[in-house]
């Protein structure tokens, strides 16, 4: 078992705090983006709306979200273990699991078989949308 990200939270006021906290890296990678694209200042100011820097704080936001992948037998024990709610993608006879706790007793799990990195990249996706979009 191992865990892959650094974002993990304990309360819904440090989830905020680390959603500010990647605005300005997102605005920044969207005007460099947009740089090497090669937009005129009027592409820019067309295309670069808040809700394309808002897009990417959330695709950066979900990057980071700490995700623990491990067998489904680690799984297993930690959700015997954990007091909340577990949203669970996937089939049960798979092998291995990725899961991500949010701060409010909410957690969501996916079973993969053999493409990790696919199966964390989509938990994040998942955990955006079900934990932590209304909270940001």
């Amino acid at each position: 078992m191992h865990t892959v990200g650094t974002f993990e939270f304990e309360s819904r006021a440090a989830t905020r705090e680390a959603y500010e906290s990647v605005g300005p890296a997102a605005q920044t990678v969207v005007r460099e983006v947009a740089k090497a694209m090669e937009f005129d200042r009027a592409e820019y100011d067309d295309r670069v709306t808040g809700d394309v820097v808002e897009t990417a704080r959330d695709a950066l936001f979900a990057s980071l979200l700490s995700v623990t992948v491990g067998t489904r037998e680690e799984y297993d024990e930690w959700r015997d273990a954990y007091e909340g709610e577990v949203t669970e993608a996937g089939h049960e006879r798979v092998d291995n699991v990725v899961w991500h706790a949010g701060p409010d007793g909410e957690a969501v799990a996916a079973t993969f078989q053999d493409e990790e990195e696919a199966a964390v990249a989509t938990l994040r996706r998942q955990a955006f949308g079900r934990i932590y979009r209304d909270l940001v």
